[in-house]
């Protein structure tokens, strides 16, 4: 007599297992015991472990990632609101300014204390410095066609970047300030108020501050407001003294 060959064992597929316990979400319901033997890999270990103690460390870690962001949330708005105090405390001196000199040495101390940047220029058209009694006081300077050009190349057809700046380039566009013996770096933004209005430079000498990778959103802002007030202090030709003959 021939004995009759067994089947072969069949498996469930998981994927139909998964999708089954998907559509049936009440399986377990009447079968607690069941959720207690089953074993699933250790997150952190070789072996096994309860269903219930890994859900449990799964629990654990999601409060643990949701506690870091919520800290990373409130540290970003702790530096945003110091980052206000200050631009707002830098923008009230510039306006307090009595003049484009006055203008330019508010910037330069309020940029050093508030913002640790020790190096600022602004460079300006001979136009809006021209019926000036005086020659313009560091950090403004008249824009001559050399620093122009260098500007202009630094920018590289952008309206504001963060760039590395050499001694010598230091030299040239902060000559009021002792460049590094190495390469530092720098903040540049174009002046424009309908028409070119100059630059502006902020530089450190440390290559590491102003990263290109940076945001230059506050220096642009500066830039606008900068634009606007060297307009209002710029005398116009009726403004400049009579000449003697």
């Amino acid at each position: 007599m021939t004995r009759a060959v067994p089947e072969p064992r069949k498996t469930l597929d998981p994927d139909r297992v998964a999708e089954w316990l998907a559509r049936h979400p009440d399986f377990f319901v009447g079968r607690e015991g069941l959720l207690q033997q089953l074993k699933v890999p250790h997150p952190e270990a070789h072996g096994t472990t309860s269903l219930l103690e890994r859900l449990v460390h799964d629990l654990r870690r999601r409060a643990e990632q949701a506690e870091w962001r919520l800290e990373q949330l409130l540290e970003s708005a702790r530096h945003n609101e110091v980052q206000y105090r200050r631009t707002r405390e830098l923008v009230l001196a510039l306006l307090e300014a009595e003049d484009a000199d006055a203008l330019g040495q508010a910037l330069a101390t309020q940029i050093a204390e508030r913002f640790q940047i020790p190096a600022v220029a602004l460079w300006c058209p001979a136009q809006l410095t021209n019926h000036e009694p005086l020659p313009p006081q560091p950090p403004r300077h008249v824009l001559d066609e050399h620093a122009g050009v260098r500007l202009a190349a630094l920018l590289d057809g952008r309206t504001s970047r963060c760039t590395r700046l050499t001694p010598t380039d230091w030299g040239r566009l902060l000559p009021h300030a002792k460049p590094p013996r190495q390469t530092g770096s720098c903040a540049l933004t174009r002046l424009t108020l309908g028409e070119p209005m100059g630059y502006l430079v902020l530089a450190s000498p440390d290559p590491d501050h102003f990263r290109a990778s940076m945001d230059t959103l506050f220096t642009e802002y500066l830039g606008d407001v900068l634009a606007r007030l060297l307009l209002r202090h710029a005398p116009s030709v009726h403004d400049s003294p009579p000449a003697h003959g």
